[in-house]
């Protein structure tokens, strides 16, 4: 399991990457390249979507997990803040 906690670190990492580069790029090209901007406003869109589908599933996850009282040692998905 320890793969997959890992994985999802990565990959909430990644997308909060993505969203901090866009905000970047938006802060700094601000009244300059509207190209820049709208890629800056894209990335942060998309790293915002990436951000709240990973919870999401987490979440619902972890809600029938819950409810239906499974075995949480073969299933067991983890919020990986540590």
């Amino acid at each position: 399991m320890d793969i997959v906690e890992n994985l999802i670190i990565l990959a909430a990492a990644l997308a909060l990457l993505a969203f901090m580069w866009g905000l970047t790029r938006f802060i700094f090209k601000v009244g300059g390249d509207e190209k820049a901007i709208e890629q800056g406003k894209n990335l942060m869109k998309w790293g915002l979507i990436a951000l709240f589908v990973m919870m999401s599933v987490w979440g619902i996850i972890r809600f029938f997990q819950d409810e239906f009282e499974l075995d949480n040692s073969a299933l067991d998905i983890n919020f990986p803040i540590r």
